[in-house]
């Protein structure tokens, strides 16, 4: 499939709909993405036509939700160019997919004063469950902070990596500046394991785990175009033979007795309960559409958005983009001198422009920056060059009404 950007937003629906009268210009992506037609129809057609509880079932139903679930495993190990399928576990998003690492891997294995080295551009679901940690067993958490423009120099990470440093936990893609972590850098030059939350950067670029050279590398279905409630973490087979069980219940032991439990082999041994089935369906759908494109081709795309973009927003003299690194995604914070935040976004959005608002759930980084909030704008692949037209206006008439 040729890289088509109208062509592409003919296939979102909520696209062509109005806010406030106006065409509505959706550049809250980092959040969620929109979701295309052919991921819809998926998750219709599995709950209207092919529903049935997975794995337990001999029915005919139940073998075929358990075949089209279970090859979603092959399609995001396809898209993460995984060695193993086996590799590949099913979790709720990103954010179970880091707990999991925290309380399967890291929490038998970490003693009080063992460190883990944090950036301090990581989003909180990398941060919290490395807090556990520190409150429960005394384990340290090790500052990263980024340079001035947002960028974040392998060396400088790795001159953090000490003896007692057990894990290195950084981020792939900034959620709040863009920027790009060379991630296989920080791999290269370190033997302690290294876990990347991939949420951002996966669906901007494409993504190698076995390039990389990670232990561990997440990703959550709904930024992927894909529903809310899906997503994986692939953890090689080595470390995967260090983790206990994070939960407990069906679908993740082989016998269970009144005095023995003997747990099913991974990636089983990590899925407990009845899974998120329909919600998996999407994500596999939202990944094929996504590889049928071709990550390159999006890639290729948002990096003329993030340079127009760039140039359009450095004009403007009164504006402040936090972090604005030469190796960057197409993600813009901004602040304006005498509004909120609050009010940049709420103005936009009487024009149409869905912008978010806040501290992007990264508290450490707003504070490195010396704010409390930013209005972020983040493109996606069906953002175009008049959509960035539309914001600089946005913005030009916030200025006029708070000058």
């Amino acid at each position: 499939m040729s890289f088509d950007v109208e062509k592409i937003r003919a296939d979102f629906p909520i696209l062509g709909r109005q806010v406030n009268g106006r065409p509505l210009v959706y550049l809250d992506n980092g959040a969620s993405a929109q979701k295309p037609r052919q991921v819809i129809e998926a998750i219709t057609r599995a709950y209207s036509d092919e529903y049935a509880n997975v794995h337990r079932g001999l029915h005919f139903l139940s073998n075929l939700a358990t075949e089209n679930y279970e090859r979603v495993r092959s399609i995001i190990a396809r898209f993460l160019h995984a060695p193993h399928e086996d590799e590949v576990i099913f979790t709720s998003g990103a954010t179970e997919g880091i707990n999991l690492v925290s309380y399967g891997w890291a929490a038998p294995r970490l003693q009080a004063g063992d460190e883990i080295i944090v950036s301090v551009l990581e989003h909180h679901a990398n941060i919290v469950p490395w807090h556990f940690l520190r409150e429960r067993q005394g384990v340290v958490l090790k500052w990263v902070e980024p340079e001035a423009d947002g960028s974040l120099p392998p060396e400088k990470v790795l001159a953090a990596v000490g003896p007692k440093t057990k894990l290195v936990a950084v981020t792939h893609m900034s959620n709040v500046t863009g920027t790009v972590v060379d991630v296989a850098a920080i791999a290269r030059g370190t033997d302690v394991p290294v876990l990347v939350d991939g949420s951002q950067a996966s669906v901007h670029m494409p993504v190698d785990v076995a390039s990389l050279g990670v232990d561990f590398y997440c990703i959550t279905g709904h930024k992927l175009y894909g529903p809310s409630g899906s997503g994986a973490i692939w953890i090689s087979r080595a470390r995967q033979a260090e983790m206990r069980p994070f939960m407990g219940g069906g679908d993740m032991i082989r016998t269970v007795t009144r005095d023995s439990v003997d747990y099913a082999d991974p990636p089983l041994r990590f899925e407990a309960g009845t899974p998120g089935i329909v919600n998996q369906i999407g994500l596999g759908a939202a990944l094929e559409y996504l590889m049928d494109l071709g990550m390159g081709n999006i890639a290729a795309h948002e990096k003329v958005l993030r340079d127009y973009a760039r140039e359009r927003l450095r004009s403007l003299n009164w504006l402040n983009v936090q972090g604005d690194a030469a190796d960057k995604g197409a993600i813009f914070s901004m602040t304006m001198e005498g509004a909120h935040a609050h009010d940049i976004s709420t103005i936009l959005d009487k024009r149409g422009i869905a912008v978010r608002a806040g501290s992007h759930c990264a508290m450490p980084l707003m504070e490195f920056y010396g704010v409390n909030a930013t209005a972020r704008a983040s493109f996606a692949m069906y953002n175009t060059r008049a959509e960035v037209d539309a914001l600089v206006d946005g913005l030009s008439f916030c200025r006029e009404l708070f000058a």
